[in-house]
């Protein structure tokens, strides 16, 4: 049930289409950055309106611009190897947001990053912030801060539930939590 309406076969199609996705590991292909933002569109349909909005969310679009010699149309090598971690993390939240979806998925999206990148991502995430619904799927406290619900997981069952400050208050998991990741 998605909104008090049954999931069927019928509407799967239309739900999937609300949907952004970004991934813990980003998949880039050897092509440019405009491609791999608008992934698997092809090439006559691209909207470089929606490439360009997408790459502001994503806070990279003034790297792209400024930094890179062929702009949009630098190609970014082999799996993105042209690019940091962070550059890449950002560029699949680029390609998640170009569809302009409702809901965003992040699944551990900043978890191999170190702090001075996850903050970086997490501005990009936080300019999404009351346009999106986003789940963010994450291990590390830190990301978590500016959420207005986290559920905690245990087992796959729903243990607790909050804002960071309210589990900080009253969860003991989520406070051990905390204590270890300081």
């Amino acid at each position: 049930m998605i909104d008090d309406v049954p999931l069927t076969e019928d509407n799967l199609r239309n739900w999937q289409g609300v949907l952004g996705y970004v991934p813990q590991y980003i998949y880039l292909s050897d092509d440019t950055v405009t491609r791999n933002i608008a992934f698997g569109i092809p090439d006559r349909e691209i909207n470089m309106g929606a490439v360009r909005r997408a790459a502001e969310v994503a806070n990279l679009r003034e790297f792209i611009e400024t930094e890179l010699s062929q702009g949009f149309e630098t190609p970014i090598g082999d799996r993105g190897i042209r690019f940091s971690g962070g550059q890449r993390q950002r560029l699949g939240i680029a390609r998640a947001v170009y569809h302009d979806p409702q809901v965003l998925v992040m699944d551990e999206a900043t978890s191999a990053l170190d702090g001075v990148t996850e903050s970086v991502i997490m501005e990009a995430i936080e300019k999404l912030t009351g346009s999106k619904t986003i789940i963010l799927i994450a291990h590390r406290l830190s990301t978590l801060v500016g959420c207005n619900q986290i559920y905690i997981l245990d087992r796959g069952s729903v243990t607790a539930r909050g804002n960071y400050h309210e589990l900080m208050r009253a969860n003991e998991s989520f406070q051990q939590m905390a204590r270890v990741a300081e």
